[in-house]
């Protein structure tokens, strides 16, 4: 028995995303229908280092395939400044559900970011208009990459415009687009008022009012993944349709979990969850007007979709390294 092994290279050669993409919005629809089992995320607590380690296990039974997997991983936000490493670290280990054997353990942190986008880009799908062209980014950190990369995979983006208190990140991201795209700097009001909005800060105080957005704009709030993160304010989502990942996440971590412990944001004020949309239950958008807001925590159901992705793909081009893991002869 061989078990893979992935490094950050190999995830984000084989994580093709218009491949993840269909996988992510495949497990959004086998939740909804019950088909997937995804325990609550947990938690450690780590304050003696400014940081914490979860963990996200998940089964996924989609019908002509099966999956399994853990995702362990952490935010440690002073790992860049301190010891030159991301804020954001994470191995997944991709099981086969018949036998429990481990068939790869791979990067998570690339494969983080991969369906994180791909997640984006199945609610841009549904929630904005068909014919949006023009996508902001508040925060030119390493999720925008994925976020540009993944949502104008399903919408015909020409024009980017991404806000950020750091110049050197905003330069570094118009750098690596300037040739694919119209991009350039911008306040957040500017980034706000396009088509679609990726918000990818840490923010704990919103940044992004009711005014700063367009009349159809469609967000993906990607930031908040604790409690006390807000990256967009309490009047912004009473006025928008909200479509969220998963309840007891979004409530506990997510963009609403603070205005919905507060009791200022109530369930009647989320539209539904994403499968809902997958699967016909609830609507996408119907007309032009109107600000939709996806928050996304990130499931780990979608951690197993893209790891079986990446898993087929880099066994199908022999990419990788074969280790014995396991050891059978006994």
């Amino acid at each position: 028995m061989q078990t893979l092994l992935l490094d950050s290279d190999d995830v984000d050669e084989h994580a093709r995303m218009a491949d993840v993409i269909g996988a992510v919005e495949d497990a959004f629809g086998a939740y909804e229908r019950g088909d997937a089992q995804m325990p609550a995320k947990s938690y450690i607590d780590l304050p003696k280092y400014n940081g914490d380690f979860r963990s996200m296990p998940a089964y996924l039974d989609a019908g002509e395939w099966d999956a399994a997997g853990v995702k362990w991983v952490n935010v440690h936000p002073d790992n860049p400044e301190d010891h030159d490493l991301p804020t954001v670290l994470g191995t997944m280990i991709y099981s086969d559900p018949e036998t429990a054997s481990p068939l790869a353990i791979m990067d998570g942190t690339a494969l983080t970011m991969k369906r994180t986008g791909a997640a984006a880009a199945v609610a841009t799908d549904y929630l904005a208009v068909e014919d949006a062209t023009s996508m902001g980014l508040i925060g030119a950190g390493v999720q925008s990459y994925t976020q540009l990369d993944a949502i104008s995979a399903i919408r015909p983006i020409e024009e980017v415009v991404v806000s950020d208190l750091d110049d050197d990140r905003v330069q570094r991201f118009i750098d690596a687009y300037d040739d694919e795209f119209d991009v350039r700097t911008g306040s957040i009001s500017e980034a706000g008022h396009c088509d679609v909005l990726s918000t990818v800060t840490p923010v704990r105080d919103p940044v992004v009012g009711l005014e700063d957005v367009g009349d159809h704009t469609h967000i993906n709030a990607i930031g908040a993944d604790a409690e006390g993160k807000h990256e967009l304010s309490d009047e912004l989502l009473l006025e928008s349709t909200v479509v969220i990942d998963d309840h007891k996440q979004c409530t506990h971590s997510g963009e609403v979990n603070v205005p919905y412990n507060e009791g200022t944001l109530t369930d009647d004020d989320i539209y539904g969850e994403i499968g809902e949309l997958v699967v016909g239950e609830k609507a996408a958008r119907e007309d032009d007007t109107g600000v939709t807001v996806f928050d996304s925590t990130g499931l780990a159901i979608q951690d197993v979709a893209a790891a079986r992705v990446v898993y087929e793909d880099a066994r199908e081009h022999e990419a990788g390294f074969d280790f014995g893991l396991i050891h059978t002869d006994r």
